[in-house]
């Protein structure tokens, strides 16, 4: 049986980084998930630094 390859599949696959996805299916569920969240809390860190940075130095208005 031959399988035809789709061609956006084929163009997606290109910029994948399979040894990070075979990398990451060699871990445990639960070691996956407390990546996952450690991922989570660091996103969460950055967004209230951004707002922090935000408020101490307001951008200033624009003149036309």
């Amino acid at each position: 049986m031959e399988t035809t390859r789709d061609p956006i599949v084929e163009l997606y696959k290109k910029d994948v980084d399979r040894t990070l996805l075979r990398e990451n299916l060699k871990l445990s569920v639960e070691e996956r998930f407390r990546r996952a969240m450690a991922l989570a809390r660091f996103a969460d860190e950055l967004r209230k630094a951004g707002r922090g940075a935000r408020t101490e130095h307001p951008p200033k208005p624009a003149h036309d």
